[in-house]
């Protein structure tokens, strides 16, 4: 089974700094849907990871968080895409919890459910500690520019064998070795 493993807020849609809180707050990035459908055309099992302490500060609580799901779900289905799965991390980063990225948990579990290794599964992200949680478990990371992405290059440390790109769409294009398709 091939598998990609995508973050949400910065590869998937736009992010902000004060979250996203609200279905209306959660918005594409142009391209990023269709480089779904693309992966999902070439075989690939599509899964997000991504952490959502918003819950633990309790900025929104789990029917807003379904509700944000339901809208990805359905714009994605418009594009042609389907995400597999969902994972997500509730918890603030004083928890200490096993399953916020950068800790490799969430990763952990989703091998476990899919009965899947994960070394070489691509996963993408906008920020360190993405790239670090699936490399932990030997998954191939690649940094998007897009959402914090530009930030974490300027800051650097970036796991061994990261692969850069403007934006999901470019990530893909690149893995399935073929051009983009034309408008």
């Amino acid at each position: 089974m091939k598998m990609i493993i995508l973050d949400r807020d910065g590869v998937i849609n736009h992010d902000s700094p004060d979250f996203i809180k609200s279905p209306a707050e959660w918005v594409p990035i142009a391209g990023s849907l269709e480089a779904i459908a693309r992966l999902n055309q070439a075989g690939y099992r599509v899964v997000v990871a991504s952490n959502q302490s918003g819950i633990a500060r309790e900025l929104f609580d789990m029917n807003i968080l379904n509700a944000i799901h339901q809208k990805l779900h359905a714009h994605a289905q418009l594009a042609g895409a389907q995400i597999d799965a969902i994972f997500f991390c509730p918890h603030a980063a004083i928890d200490n919890c096993d399953c916020r990225k950068p800790k490799a948990g969430m990763f952990e579990e989703i091998g476990k459910r899919f009965k899947v290794g994960l070394r070489g599964v691509p996963a993408v992200g906008d920020s360190l500690r993405d790239l670090q949680a699936g490399f932990k478990c030997g998954c191939a990371p690649y940094l998007v520019l897009t959402g914090k992405g530009q930030k974490t290059l300027e800051t650097g440390g970036l796991p061994p064998g990261t692969e850069v790109f403007a934006d999901l769409a470019a990530m893909v294009n690149h893995l399935l070795k073929s051009p983009p398709p034309s408008n």
